[in-house]
């Protein structure tokens, strides 16, 4: 059974290092708490089991759920980044050779890049090297130093060059 202190209401568990005289929450005696008399139920025993806390996780656990969770998060984003990476202008045009390029957000010759296919009518599909994985594969496989890199059917043009692309793409160019 379990004391219950008369001045602090504090119940005795058998763990407890006090004297079996002493509370050990606030080490009064039993028999001296706030000055009643002995016969007033100091010291009494509680006739009610005390509830153990439910058991918690620890802070390893959390920690290790965290590791596990961004584990996944990581391993998984190169399902959900190739789609947003791939920016598709539409389909080509009917004989047009598939036009592929590599690029990122931040680079100029890039733009100038877009900008040339987007003035001359030019359809293509871009893959940024930075946000999707198998983008950035194909483009070391393609032997990109780097970008922008243009896959014309079968021709690879490295950096910025229209005079190749206007070469590569002449019979499908918009006539200005």
């Amino acid at each position: 059974m379990n004391r219950i202190c008369p001045n602090c209401q504090y119940i005795r568990k058998p763990t407890d290092r006090a004297p079996e005289w002493q509370c050990p929450e606030c080490e009064i005696a039993y028999n001296k708490g706030a000055g009643a008399a002995v016969t007033e139920g100091y010291g009494r025993y509680a006739t009610t089991t005390v509830a153990k806390p439910a058991a918690s996780l620890g802070l390893a656990k959390w920690i290790v759920l965290l590791i596990v969770l961004g584990l996944v998060i990581w391993a998984g984003r190169s399902l959900w980044q190739p789609a947003a990476a791939i920016s598709k202008q539409g389909a080509p045009l009917a004989g047009q050779p598939e036009v592929i390029l590599y690029a990122t957000d931040w680079c100029g010759y890039c733009a100038a890049t877009r900008d040339f296919f987007a003035a001359n009518g030019v359809r293509y599909s871009e893959l940024d090297i930075e946000k999707s994985r198998t983008a950035s594969e194909e483009h070391r496989r393609l032997g990109g130093n780097g970008v922008p890199l243009v896959l014309v059917g079968d021709n690879l043009v490295h950096g910025y060059n229209e005079a190749e692309l206007r070469a590569l793409l002449r019979p499908w160019l918009r006539k200005s």
